[in-house]
């Protein structure tokens, strides 16, 4: 596990699950620091989805980053480097289907996950996100609890080393 000992400086530590919980608090104690945070970005034009998503996903551990049209997204993508992206398709400037085909074309995006999240429901519009590339499609409206279940089991799926959940 990476934990962030300040902006910019890393140190490498077992994985604290493992740790007794005595050693897991004296670290923390020690460093004061933790995890560093999945970084999620949300894109869309809507800031009241924007506002609850953030609010959910930050509540669960999350970091998130806001693009509000297209071009702000891919600024964001390729700045950012986030974990996850959360897409619209229906966006001013540049749409959802552009951002993705523009990620899975560049060798240093195109790992990162997209879940789509739209208000298109026609099977088609799905078909087509999904053939793109897009890991998940969500249609609009939608519960913001099973958006950030579906961000975790994305994020679970993409990373080889994540725990798995217990049944």
């Amino acid at each position: 596990f990476d934990w962030k000992l300040s902006h910019s400086t890393f140190f490498r530590a077992p994985d604290p699950c493992s740790l007794p919980c005595s050693a897991l608090e004296c670290l923390l104690k020690v460093t004061g620091v933790g995890p560093v945070a999945q970084r999620v970005l949300v894109v869309d034009d809507d800031r009241e989805i924007v506002r609850l998503l953030r609010a959910y996903l930050e509540r669960e551990g999350f970091q998130v980053v806001v693009a509000l049209d297209g071009e702000e997204a891919l600024h964001a993508v390729r700045r950012e480097k986030p974990d996850l992206v959360v897409l619209d398709l229906m966006l001013p400037k540049r749409d959802g289907w552009e951002i993705t085909r523009v990620v899975r074309a560049d060798p240093s995006l195109q790992h990162i996950p997209i879940i789509m999240l739209t208000a298109r429901s026609e099977e088609a519009d799905r078909v087509v996100g999904l053939e793109l590339g897009a890991d998940d499609y969500v249609v609009k409206p939608f519960s913001p609890r099973e958006v950030v279940a579906r961000v975790k089991a994305v994020l679970r799926r993409a990373s080889p080393n994540a725990p798995r959940a217990k049944l």
